[in-house]
């Protein structure tokens, strides 16, 4: 299995380096170039772009929204977010899922 350079394994999960554009038209979470991009309609304000993201996210791989964080980048656009579980299969259903979307 390839990794994608947005994604590594940690002891606890795996980290996911990402870009974020809030305000946008409609939600949608995309790979550009090996760089995954979240586009949310909420705004940045109050953490609400934020939990727009977390949600996309959890929807498009099915995971409990309970199991992401936001570590790095909470008021930028750049962030890095941690998902808890099994790294190996946290990481196969991230590129399962990119096999459909890349």
């Amino acid at each position: 299995m390839i990794v994608p350079p947005f994604l590594r394994r940690t002891a606890t999960g795996v980290t996911i380096e990402l870009s974020v554009q809030p305000r946008a038209r409609r939600d949608s979470l995309e790979l550009r170039d090996d760089t995954l991009r979240a586009v949310v309609t909420k705004p940045a304000d109050e953490g609400q772009a934020n939990a727009a993201v977390i949600a996309l996210m959890a929807k498009a791989w099915r995971l409990p929204k309970s199991t992401f964080a936001v570590v790095r980048g909470a008021s930028a656009r750049r962030k890095v977010l941690s998902i808890a579980g099994e790294p190996d299969l946290l990481a196969a259903r991230i590129v399962d899922w990119m096999r459909g979307h890349g």
